[in-house]
């Protein structure tokens, strides 16, 4: 790569974030620009600094990573927010991904899976911990209070082709591309395809939206 992909850590604990710092900047593709220590700081760094990609903590004193990555997102629409966290209840998650995280993984996420979660966020490759995806699923299910405009999720009504029903409804699974690949046995670059035209023709953000979808219509 010939840009380093910028990176701004969020995190309340000193030591939480020297330690992510340190391992990040082994790779040669990666520059920590700055770390933050809570929500209010996150935004005022992220509006300085320009960073890709920020790996965010959900829980801090003051303003919560949530909110700060909504605001965030409001602001600076291309840069990426992964949360990372301890916490894995579904309702973290759910309001981190609809505040418009590309990301929820854990704080035990081995180094090099974290590095490759940071360079595929900044190719738009969305992506969470294999623990958080089952609950966020079963999370969507079991909610009967929510609407389509909650989500903002395009009232239309485009066909989809047999095979992209059963990539979303893999998707609303909880399934990875490389796992509906398999599923399938079709390459990931097909379903990566599949996955572009289904969010293009039902007009929809990301993967999350797309679970929703599923889940709202049926489909899971």
């Amino acid at each position: 790569m010939t840009k380093k992909i910028r990176v701004l850590l969020v995190d309340d604990q000193y030591l939480i974030r020297e330690g992510i710092a340190s391992l990040l900047e082994l790779a040669d593709f990666i520059e920590v620009v700055g770390l933050a220590t809570d929500g209010e700081d996150a935004i005022a760094k992220a509006l300085k600094l320009k960073p890709h990609i920020i790996l965010m903590d959900v829980r801090m004193p003051g303003m919560t990573g949530v909110e700060a990555t909504a605001k965030i997102r409001q602001t600076l629409p291309h840069c990426e927010v992964i949360m990372l966290t301890t916490f894995d209840d579904e309702e973290y998650v759910l309001q981190a991904l609809l505040a418009g995280a590309c990301g929820y993984l854990m704080k035990d996420t081995p180094p090099q899976d974290l590095v490759q979660a940071i360079q595929l966020a900044h190719s738009g490759v969305y992506q969470l911990a294999p623990k958080v995806a089952g609950k966020l699923v079963g999370s969507l299910k079991q909610r009967t209070t929510f609407t389509k405009s909650d989500f903002q999720v395009a009232q239309v009504d485009v066909p989809l082709t047999e095979r992209e029903l059963e990539v979303l409804k893999l998707i609303a699974n909880g399934k990875t591309n490389k796992g509906i690949a398999r599923a399938l046995n079709v390459t990931e670059g097909t379903v990566k395809n599949h996955v572009s035209n289904i969010l293009t023709r039902l007009e929809l953000r990301d993967r999350t939206q797309a679970a929703i979808y599923a889940v709202e219509n049926g489909l899971s």
